[in-house]
């Protein structure tokens, strides 16, 4: 048993050996002792990473809803499985105990079974962070339907570019979303979105902002007279360990989103027991991820992985500045939550707030603070620190992706000590490696390369939907019988990884490898700067030049700009070098981002390179607006 909860940093470096050792024999233990299978497993594992081809627990059968409610049934069925705390802190929370989740699931499963889902069908989910998000997803699964949930935040474009890549037969959405003080027209994106999808037969419409929408005749439904009617029980659907679990789009570095395969019994195993040590979750603790489910921090980390281990999961519809800035806080001393986890971006714009928001609340339940979604700097990490954790609740700086299915590289709270901005350690049965150009492992303590990963974890995506060339290209041709990952890292003389940033995100200047996560770093740490990003541009002499697009705290700040531009150069100097000092400095209200928080640096870089004659598509940002601005002052 203590293979599952690792207590100790040398519990850790014990059990790591042993799954690195023999990860067939590791992670068949893990499997059999925690979960419920229908038959077990012929072979734990085969793989050819030049084919790609992975499978792991082969033959066993089983039902991921049955390990993530059924079998707490017994002994857990009056604890609250999830919380939904609704946008409008005015309105009443939720808890939905395990019984009730089994009884919302089944009527959900049976809903689609009438409406003709069967097995290996795929259903596009475009909800808001609503239980009826968690509840459609397990009543995929619960009949061996494929999920493609899609952030509700996306264009109709970016919509029915999913639901068309996989074949959705049914589309589950609602009246609209609350989003603070707005409201969105979930439905409208829908019907402009469908008017390009022929293979959709059903919408399912949940009821949520009660606005008047229109409904098309023999298509559309509302959702709750149907639950209301179906049978409150529905047998699981059997299904092999390989069988599609999900489809999860992921933008890739060109043009069209990759539709990411996850199957059903390896990413069960890991994303639960990842979840496990990664928060050390305790029998009564209320455990909150801030992410949106329409994002694989939101799969891995609100439903599957915390269900599957009986957890309390906390669901947020809101958005961290309403009604005020207080609001984070506000929520974990409401429901006394013990794991909080959330990005960089927010921890970022919450720490420019006044310290008043947080030091009002009452945050002594936290035991753990987490991060994920990009590598935090040191300003936000001892920020996150200091006013949140109040040094009590360590950081788990968390490295993944959604190709990865669950965490990888990370700290263990309370077992690994943590060093700002490093991820430190890999997690039990990651096996990384630092690559160079030529394709050679870089051995050995403080050194930086390439980051790949040289032996399959249960929860590796197994293919592209309806593309397995691409796969192969994109994850497996650059690195001979690796998966690379598409990120740098470095490591240092203990061991401890820093992920440094896309390796796209490199430049090179006068023959020098430049990663911009460090640079951004040096400049954020400028008492003016709120956040920065740091591009390069074609230049005569260096092959490349460095432009960075900087947002001050103080959006009138008044200081003279030329100095603010010496001073950000002189901080980037001492931190890295004068190698690294920009050649452009352009002052900016704000940074074109995607709804993940991520910062769209192929515009930026467009803009630095003075090729604004095709940006591509701007639509599925978060701020659109902002790029015509930044072209309207660029240097």
């Amino acid at each position: 048993m203590s293979n599952y909860h690792i207590k100790h940093l040398e519990e850790y470096f014990q059990v790591y050996r042993k799954s690195v050792r023999n990860p067939e024999a590791f992670w068949e233990e893990i499997a059999e002792e925690h979960f419920v299978w229908r038959k077990k497993w012929n072979n734990v594992l085969s793989w050819d990473f030049t084919k790609p081809e992975i499978k792991w627990f082969e033959g066993a059968k089983l039902n991921i809803t049955e390990n993530c409610i059924d079998r707490h049934l017994p002994t857990r069925g009056t604890k609250t499985a999830i919380i939904f705390e609704p946008n409008n802190p005015d309105e009443e929370a939720e808890h939905i105990t395990y019984f009730q989740l089994h009884e919302r699931v089944s009527r959900m499963a049976n809903v689609l079974k009438d409406h003709g889902v069967n097995k290996g069908d795929r259903v596009c989910i475009y909800l808001p962070m609503i239980p009826e998000l968690a509840i459609a997803v397990l009543a995929c699964a619960r009949i061996g339907a494929i999920h493609s949930v899609v952030f509700a935040g996306f264009s109709s474009n970016a919509l029915s570019t999913r639901i068309n890549d996989s074949d959705c037969k049914l589309v589950i959405t609602s009246d609209g979303s609350y989003r603070g003080n707005k409201t969105i027209d979930l439905k409208g994106i829908v019907d402009k979105a469908l008017e390009e999808c022929p293979g959709v037969k059903n919408v399912l419409v949940a009821k949520r902002i009660n606005t008047k929408i229109d409904m098309k005749a023999g298509r559309d439904k509302w959702l709750q007279p149907l639950l209301d009617e179906a049978y409150a029980d529905c047998v699981a659907e059997i299904m092999d360990a390989e069988d599609p679990l999900f489809i999860l789009y992921t933008s890739g570095s060109t043009g069209k989103p990759k539709g990411m395969v996850h199957t059903t019994g390896g990413y069960m195993v890991y994303t639960a027991y990842t979840f496990k040590n990664v928060f050390q979750y305790r029998e009564d603790d209320v455990y909150w991820c801030t992410a949106d489910i329409g994002w694989i921090t939101g799969h891995s980390y609100i439903v599957y992985g915390p269900l599957a281990n009986g957890a309390t999961t906390l669901m947020f519809e809101g958005i961290p500045s309403y009604p005020d800035s207080g609001r984070f806080w506000e929520v974990i001393e409401k429901h006394k939550v013990n794991q909080f986890y959330t990005a960089p971006t927010a921890i970022r714009a919450l720490a420019k707030e006044n310290l008043s928001f947080v030091e009002k609340h009452d945050l002594s339940s936290l035991k753990v603070l987490g991060s994920v979604g990009e590598p935090i700097n040191e300003e936000a990490w001892h920020w996150y620190n200091n006013n949140v954790g109040k040094k009590q609740s360590p950081i788990v700086d968390t490295w993944w992706q959604t190709e990865t299915g669950g965490i990888m590289i990370t700290p263990i709270p309370y077992v690994t000590p943590t060093t700002p901005t490093y991820a430190t350690l890999p997690f039990i049965g990651i096996q990384p490696a630092l690559m160079d150009e030529e394709g050679n492992e870089i051995k050995g303590n403080q050194v930086e390369g390439r980051l790949c990963i040289k032996f399959p974890w249960p929860a590796i995506a197994r293919t592209i939907w309806g593309d397995h060339h691409r796969y192969r290209d994109t994850y497996f041709t650059a690195f001979k019988n690796n998966y690379f990952t598409g990120d740098g890292a470095l490591r240092d003389a203990v061991g401890y990884y820093r992920i440094t940033g896309r390796v796209d995100d490199v430049i090179i200047v006068s023959g020098h490898n430049l990663g911009t996560a460090p640079i951004e770093d040096a400049i954020n740490e400028h008492p003016a700067v709120a956040e920065s990003a740091i591009v390069g541009f074609p230049h005569d002499v260096k092959g490349n030049a460095l432009y960075g697009y900087v947002i001050l705290k103080e959006t009138g700040e008044t200081r003279d700009r030329d100095n603010l531009r010496k001073e950000i150069n002189q901080q980037i100097t001492e931190h890295i070098g004068p190698i690294a000092k920009l050649d452009k400095i352009q002052f900016v209200s704000g940074l074109p981002k995607t709804r993940s928080g991520k910062i769209m640096r192929r515009i930026l870089r467009k803009i630095a390179s003075n090729d604004i004659s095709n940006l591509g598509d701007t639509s599925t940002l978060l701020n659109p607006e902002v790029v015509q601005e930044i072209i309207d002052n660029a240097l």
